[in-house]
């Protein structure tokens, strides 16, 4: 494979190839991410087709804020692989998570409507 040929490019197409253990490493916490997604929009829809002993607004919007949530992770997690690997590249610090901010607002956000919901039934 010839240099700069594998995507994406601004990615691959900076510094040198870094040791394989690490990149492969920055891989399996991408796909940790992609896990963490399906968790979410399963969750999501779990909210949704079960009928939880919650009032319909409070089910509808965990619902939504699990599926928004299970959309914007792959999103950020994509982000975040492609700054840790080009710090890798490049023999930088590794950059913070992208992912775990916005995660942890989104659950909790989840188990305060969950709490509301089953204080209001």
């Amino acid at each position: 494979m010839q240099p700069g040929s594998r995507f994406p490019r601004s990615v691959y197409g900076r510094g040198e190839e870094p040791d394989p253990r690490f990149s492969l490493a920055n891989e399996r916490t991408f796909l940790a991410w992609i896990r963490t997604a399906l968790a979410l929009i399963a969750g999501g829809v779990a909210v949704d087709a079960v009928a939880l002993p919650l009032p319909e607004p409070i089910r509808v919007a965990t619902a939504l804020v699990l599926l928004v949530l299970g959309l914007a992770v792959p999103v950020l997690a994509w982000t975040g692989w492609a700054a840790t690997e080009r710090a890798l590249r490049l023999r930088q610090p590794l950059p913070a998570s992208v992912v775990t901010g916005p995660l942890a607002a989104g659950v909790l956000v989840v188990a305060v409507l969950v709490v509301l919901g089953v204080v209001l039934r």
